[in-house]
């Protein structure tokens, strides 16, 4: 008679297949975060301390160009005035470089009206109309990400922001406040030079800022951030 014995391990079974020493293990795979696959409509608080220390930060910046920079400016344009207005990008940047970092409806507009509150804080030749040239700027930034339903982000959605934002500025406050006495074409042409100073300093250079802000990993917290992780991966 055989001799059985039971064991703690079973024999295998013939139906059961096992595994091969020769098999790799299957490497498993991790799909990458976005942060940004949707609309983003609640804010966070990092979100808000960014914006306010953005807003800062070109605020101060526009003292120094106020103080400094705008004179010698003016001065060079004084012989054509209406090509002054290819100055007007300069203020523009903070709803741009804020709608892009931020992504939420009213990022544009909190970060351009804080940084005119600094602006005005610290000291300007035109006073507390900054405050209304801030609204009116930010709300030409939230129309355009607005348009594209605050899914794109990309250079073409910063340049159409810009221009946009230089429109409500310049036909909705400058025609009837600072150059009220120019004729018709040079209004014309005073608005062609702020959009596009609009599209290529705030525009084309605020989107530039925020990707090199990015590729710093200043920015992690953020979309931008996040999108340069996943183009760059490790």
């Amino acid at each position: 008679m055989t001799d059985q014995r039971t064991t703690g391990n079973p024999a295998p079974s013939a139906q059961t297949p096992q595994p091969s020493a020769q098999t790799p293990p299957t490497p498993k795979t991790t799909r990458p975060t976005i942060l940004a696959s949707g609309p983003l409509m609640t804010w966070r608080g990092v979100d808000l301390i960014t914006a306010a220390m953005l807003a800062v930060a070109f605020g101060v910046m526009f003292w120094g160009f106020d103080t400094f920079i705008y004179p010698i400016l003016s001065t060079a344009t004084a012989g054509f005035p209406p090509a002054g207005e290819l100055m007007l990008g300069v203020w523009l940047i903070p709803a741009v470089v804020g709608a892009l970092v931020i992504r939420r409806p009213g990022a544009a507009l909190f970060t351009e009206l804080v940084a005119a509150n600094v602006e005005l804080f610290l000291g300007n030749k035109w006073g507390v109309a900054v405050l209304l040239s801030g609204v009116l700027q930010g709300l030409g930034v939230e129309l355009a990400l607005a348009l594209f339903r605050h899914r794109r982000f990309g250079v073409i959605v910063a340049v159409l922001g810009g221009v946009l934002a230089a429109t409500f500025e310049i036909v909705f406050y400058e025609w009837y406040s600072y150059v009220a006495d120019y004729s018709m074409a040079w209004k014309v042409i005073y608005l062609g030079a702020g959009m596009v100073s609009g599209a290529a300093v705030a525009g084309v250079g605020g989107w530039a800022l925020v990707r090199g802000l990015a590729r710093t990993g200043a920015l992690n917290a953020f979309p931008p951030g996040q999108e340069i992780r996943e183009s760059h991966p490790v």
